[in-house]
């Protein structure tokens, strides 16, 4: 039997899950997955969280113990989502100690209203660090012009990172940018640059969501003809940067120091339209040195069915910058969908962060009072949550 998510593994995608609850993790399913289909990370977010604590009661007797202490609601979230990523951390320690910590990363995101606040988003992430005390963490901070010097000062301070939401070449450059100039303040600072890992989740679906729309309201068969294609080239084109700067003397210097490349993470990697090939997001984005995070859905489905070429990127570069030039020939501004896809990305990221507060209050006033398992009453809230599109 053909072993896809091994070939997929030997191609040089790493392998991640797009999901996580305590229902998974106390059932064994996450070791499961990282035992047999190749798993080496997880990815979390406040969708994620607020339908796992709607959907399970094993965080009843957490929910008790928090109501009983009278804590605020913001506190009582921190503890129960850092306790799932803890766990989490040392189900996929086997993979850290196996890659010599390329892998084997969880992550957990800053609030996500603090976005646009530079020192608050740096403080967060250093109070989540501490709190959490796992080595195989990334903290999770956005690619907006207010994170990009949050990132560096996180790094600066030794601290592993995520950067979450990149839409576009020009972010993902100044993203690169941020992380080169962290590693050099943390190796000033005296910190093992071996010891810091970085990726940079650059979404995919989302950007065809997006220009598919577009297309569709231009109507023409010249623009319909580029449906499904804005994305992978994006993606595709945000690769050459990484081995522009990943070849560089100024990295080469950091990487003579011990540090590893942040590599680029396929994140949103779901297909949104029924009409695309299901495992579309993996097959077309394939490369050395990538993290691709999935739902369990589409690890399934690339298991059964997905078909691992090589290298299905830097041969492409040529053809995806036409796929730019053509999209703006009919009159799609991908400059506006870059902007339109950061700022809705950041609110629905942040709506889904409120959602998952009040769903908790709610639990925790039902915990107080002893009117019934306290996570029921969060599940109204996990519903909304899911569908303001916080999830990847």
């Amino acid at each position: 039997m053909t072993d896809r998510l091994g070939e997929l593994s030997a191609a040089g995608v790493a392998i991640w899950l797009d999901d996580l609850s305590r229902v998974r993790l106390s059932s064994g399913g996450l070791d499961q997955l990282r035992r047999e289909k190749h798993l080496v990370g997880v990815t979390s977010n406040p969708t994620i969280f607020a339908k796992a604590l709607s959907d399970a009661d094993e965080y009843n007797w957490q929910l008790k113990d928090l109501a009983t202490r009278g804590l605020e609601v913001e506190e009582a979230v921190r503890l129960l989502t850092t306790y799932d990523v803890r766990w989490a951390c040392d189900v996929m320690r086997p993979a850290y100690d196996a890659s010599a910590g390329v892998d084997g990363r969880v992550s957990i995101e800053v609030d996500p209203r603090l976005a646009h606040e530079t020192e608050k988003t740096v403080a967060e992430a250093k109070g989540l660090w501490w709190l959490i005390d796992r080595p195989n963490l990334f903290i999770k901070i956005p690619a907006t012009e207010a994170g990009l010097p949050a990132i560096t000062a996180t790094l600066a301070e030794g601290i592993s990172v995520n950067v979450t939401l990149i839409f576009g070449l020009d972010r993902y450059s100044a993203v690169m940018e941020a992380f080169l100039a962290g590693l050099e303040q943390a190796k000033a600072n005296g910190h093992d640059l071996s010891k810091i890992g970085s990726v940079a989740s650059f979404f995919v679906s989302r950007v065809d969501t997006e220009v598919d729309k577009r297309l569709e309201k231009i109507g023409s068969d010249e623009a319909k003809a580029l449906r499904g294609k804005a994305a992978v080239a994006n993606a595709r084109l945000a690769y050459e940067r990484y081995g522009e700067v990943f070849s560089s003397d100024r990295w080469q210097a950091l990487a003579d120091a011990g540090a590893h490349p942040q590599r680029p993470l396929w994140a949103s990697t779901s297909t949104k339209n029924p009409d695309y090939r299901d495992v579309i997001y993996v097959e077309e984005l394939i490369a050395p040195g990538t993290v691709n995070t999935m739902p369990e859905s589409v690890i399934h489905a690339y298991a059964d069915h997905g078909e691992t070429r090589s290298d299905t990127v830097t041969g492409a570069y040529d053809e995806a910058r036409k796929v730019f030039t053509d999209l703006e020939s009919v009159g799609v501004d991908m400059s506006d969908v870059i902007a339109t896809l950061e700022r809705e990305g950041v609110e629905k990221f942040e709506a889904s962060w409120l959602e998952l507060l009040d769903g908790v209050r709610k639990s925790l006033t039902a915990a107080a009072q002893g009117t019934g398992a306290p996570n029921k009453a969060a599940k109204d809230n996990a519903q909304a949550a899911e569908q303001a599109g916080g999830n990847a």
